[in-house]
Order: structure tokens, then sequence, then C-alpha cells
């Protein structure tokens, strides 16, 4: 199984990452990496401003590849299999404001 680390560093990168239409929760995580479609990946990230990690189990479900158009990065949108409400919840929190905004993201 492949491992992905992330750290977020500012919201809006937090925000272009963010997957609400996923149910119950994705994220796109940017990597140069190849991937199959329903492919079970670990990740391991870090939130904004935070020092703790958090690690999920997911499953491939969006692939951007590279020279994706609109300049989106190359990378995998994972939806999130273990403990889907833990992250949401944080997630979300950090991100209240920026959710209603129609600022583009890194998926669509």
């Amino acid at each position: 199984m492949m491992n992905l680390v992330v750290k977020f560093e500012s919201l809006q990168q937090l925000y272009r990452a963010y997957m609400p239409f996923i149910k119950p929760i994705g994220m796109f995580v940017a990597s140069a990496e190849s991937f199959t479609l329903g492919q079970e990946i670990m990740v391991r990230y870090q939130l904004p401003s935070g020092s703790q990690h958090h690690e999920f189990k997911g499953s491939v479900i969006w692939i951007n590849p590279l020279g994706a158009s609109g300049g989106r990065p190359a990378g995998v949108g994972v939806k999130i299999l273990s403990e889907p409400d833990f992250h949401k919840h944080h997630i979300e929190q950090l991100l209240s404001r920026e959710l209603a905004s129609g600022d583009l993201t890194c998926t669509m």
C-alpha cells in the first residue's frame, strides 16, 4: 500500500485540496506518483497552524495527470475510508468561512 504525506501550509491550500462533494469526505493529494482508480493508500497530513499529524486509509477516486487542464496539479482525489467523520469535522472547522467561496480547487 502506498503512503503519502501532506503538510497544508495555509487554509487556501487546504481549501483547494478539500473535496466536500465526495461523501462522506474526500481530499486531493498532489503527487507525481502513478495511481489507479480504486487503489487503496494511506495518507498522513498536517493541518495549517497545527503540529499534530492525522492519518487515514483511503481509496483513489480521482486522478489529475501531469499537465491536467486549468493548470491543476498532478495528484489524486482520495475518498477517506477510515474515521471520515473525525477528519471532516477537523477540516470543516478550519474551513468554515472558505467553504462558501467560489475559488478554484485542485479538482473542480
